[in-house]
């Protein structure tokens, strides 16, 4: 088989099963193209995106001014590695950091590197800056968390798929329950080797669980009373996808540390960063940390445009209208339903819980249906599905795959 060959879409996963390894258990759709919220199987036929690439590609498929970017950029320079100067990344780094109010900003590639370098900063400070002895300081991190699948990542993590057969873990964190504020102020009373809290504004992969009011601001508030480091996990929840540009914003919170990543680049390349103030950053020198492609001028490119579009094309103002819109719509249909319990969210981040447990195949069956019927969305947890279409969806286009979502379910109400 050539390899520029036209595949059926059961060719591609068969060669995926047999090379590649078994990491994911992906919607059986064979995906060739994308535009705006639209993407295309290999077959030719047409779906909705409601995952957008778990809100990587917030600005839509193939943006024509993101993709621009990266391929005039790739024309050009594509990398220099961080031991030479490049004529892009200084751009990028003013950029982002007058975008979102920082002093410093430290390029990664992936939402977990990212996170990975916002341990290891608030590490340093903690050693350097508060005072606390080496190989002492602890982090709060709150129960069901997702910030990636490292081998440090995994050892706060209380997913067992995520975790069993890969230990020994890092040790360094504490765990406590995600919107309890009593929690954190009991940890961070008995506790003087705390260095920070790392937390997700809404948990995504947890379910879209969205906090009780004022918890972010609260939890700042205790975080600066006990001088410790308040870190914001904004790689799925950042770029607008909530109705604001970070889902802090409704609390009027600044993080200490801000983690960005998956929409910072459109989804067209990976880029993803960190940012903070000069006296938290300072602490990084030469040889602490770094990436070959971190930086490079093509991720500088894409990004810097894949932020324009947020604000020129109202993103996130967006977002938040259609989130209203969608949450009431389906709060309409819920109120009949035997199937489905709740929906929650903010903005075009929002999950739907389905009557049934978590062992059960529902909401994979109805994912299912909904492919069958062409709109492309994936449970979590077993039986809750995540909606989160592309930021440039029409209110027409809502509306419609509100009918579509409410048509499928309606098959499985009697089931």
């Amino acid at each position: 088989m050539a390899v520029l060959d036209q595949l059926t879409s059961q060719q591609a996963i068969d060669l995926e099963n047999k090379y590649g390894a078994h990491n994911y258990h992906p919607l059986p759709v064979v995906l060739a193209k994308g535009e705006g919220v639209h993407v295309w199987d290999v077959e030719g036929k047409k779906y909705y995106d409601f995952l957008s690439a778990y809100s990587a590609v917030n600005q839509g498929h193939c943006h024509p001014k993101i993709v621009n970017a990266m391929t005039q950029q790739a024309q050009t320079l594509t990398l220099t590695s961080r031991a030479f100067y490049n004529d892009m990344l200084g751009k990028f780094e003013k950029f982002a950091c007058e975008y979102f109010g920082y002093d410093k900003l430290l390029p990664m590639n992936t939402g977990a590197e990212a996170v990975e370098t916002a341990l290891k900063l608030c590490r340093k400070w903690a050693y350097e800056v508060k005072g606390i002895d080496e190989n002492e300081a602890e982090i709060i991190v709150c129960e069901n968390n997702f910030h990636g699948r490292t081998t440090t990542i995994i050892s706060f993590s209380n997913d067992p798929v995520a975790r069993k057969n890969f230990g020994p873990y890092t040790k360094g964190f504490i765990k406590i329950e995600y919107d309890n504020l009593d929690a954190l102020e009991t940890t961070l009373k008995s506790n003087s080797n705390v260095a920070g809290f790392l937390v997700e504004p809404i948990q995504g992969e947890a379910g879209v669980y969205v906090p009780s009011e004022n918890y972010l601001a609260k939890a700042k508030a205790l975080c600066e009373q006990y001088n410790v480091l308040f870190m914001s996990d904004e790689v799925q929840t950042g770029i607008a996808r909530t109705g604001k540009l970070l889902a802090v914003d409704y609390e009027q919170v600044t993080p200490d540390i801000l983690i960005l990543g998956k929409a910072l680049s459109g989804g067209v390349y990976p880029v993803s960063a960190v940012l903070a103030n000069n006296q938290i950053m300072k602490v990084i020198k030469p040889g602490n940390h770094g990436s070959t492609f971190g930086g490079n001028p093509v991720a500088a490119a894409v990004a810097m445009a894949a932020l324009e579009v947020i604000k020129d094309e109202h993103l996130a103002e967006n977002a938040f209208t259609l989130g209203e819109l969608f949450r009431s719509e389906m709060n309409k249909y819920i109120r009949t339903s035997n199937i489905v319990n709740l929906v929650r969210g903010k903005g075009l981040l929002n999950a739907i819980v389905i009557n049934d447990d978590e062992e059960s195949d529902t909401a994979w069956n109805i994912c299912l249906a909904l492919r069958d019927n062409g709109l492309l969305a994936k449970p979590t947890h077993g039986n809750i599905i995540r909606f989160a279409p592309p930021l440039v969806m029409t209110e027409e286009q809502l509306l419609d795959c509100v009918n579509i979502i409410t048509k499928t379910l309606q098959q499985f109400e009697s089931v």
